[in-house]
């Protein structure tokens, strides 16, 4: 991979991966604060400030780094967590489902609205390639984001859901896992479970159902889907 081809690659990702991480992580605290936990707010998480959820290793340094080792076939990457203390809220159980959902929702509408930057560029006809590739960027950045966090094992945003969702026991033997889940999702990932069994089909379900929602878009600017 040329230096050109790694700039390039920079600079059409650079904002779309900084939205999606920061409303991300800025939609758990805005819905902890809303559900009774202001632990998130009191710190200043709950801000489209970017600065306040990069980390330096998982947001810039690794994703980097696999990047050019892999010529861009793997990437993965982290922001900082934003601290929800789930005690706090007014039912624990219930509202942890609402809070981890809001990263994840918040991925799969900025998904939406890069598809309609697209359609609206290929409708206005432009010619500059550098928006489309950011735009394109945004689209499968935030569908990536969207899936891979719905995953079902804690601590992903889906496993907590999962144990917000099961019956209490079941519930906290399932909470036991988070102290291993992120080990347990990344030998998933490097076997390629996640990308074949989980990932693929709910990124492909989610850009179906994008096309779905724009199709009248789309028949007014006389335009394919993305």
């Amino acid at each position: 991979m040329s230096f050109n081809e790694i700039v390039q690659t920079i600079t059409t990702h650079a904002l779309p991966v900084l939205l999606a991480i920061t409303l991300h992580e800025a939609a758990h605290g805005l819905a902890a604060k809303l559900l009774g936990d202001n632990t998130a707010w009191a710190l200043g998480r709950v801000t489209i400030n970017p600065f306040a959820h990069i980390d330096p290793v998982g947001t810039i340094a690794m994703p980097l780094v696999l990047y050019i080792a892999t010529a861009g076939h793997f990437l993965f990457g982290y922001a900082k967590p934003v601290p929800v203390d789930f005690s706090r809220l007014r039912n624990p159980k219930r509202d942890m489902v609402w809070v981890a959902l809001a990263g994840p929702a918040t991925n799969l509408l900025q998904a939406v609205v890069w598809a309609m930057v697209i359609y609206l560029l290929n409708g206005f006809g432009a010619e500059e390639r550098f928006f489309y590739e950011m735009a394109q960027a945004g689209l499968l950045t935030n569908l990536v984001m969207f899936a891979f966090n719905l995953f079902p094992i804690p601590p992903m945003d889906g496993g907590r859901i999962m144990v917000g969702l099961l019956p209490l026991r079941m519930a906290i033997g399932f909470a036991k896992i988070e102290r291993f889940g992120f080990f347990i999702v990344m030998g998933l990932v490097v076997l390629g479970v996640v990308n074949a069994l989980w990932m693929l089909p709910i990124m492909t379900a989610s850009m179906l159902s994008i096309q779905w929602l724009l199709q009248p878009l789309a028949n007014y600017l006389q335009l394919p889907s993305p």
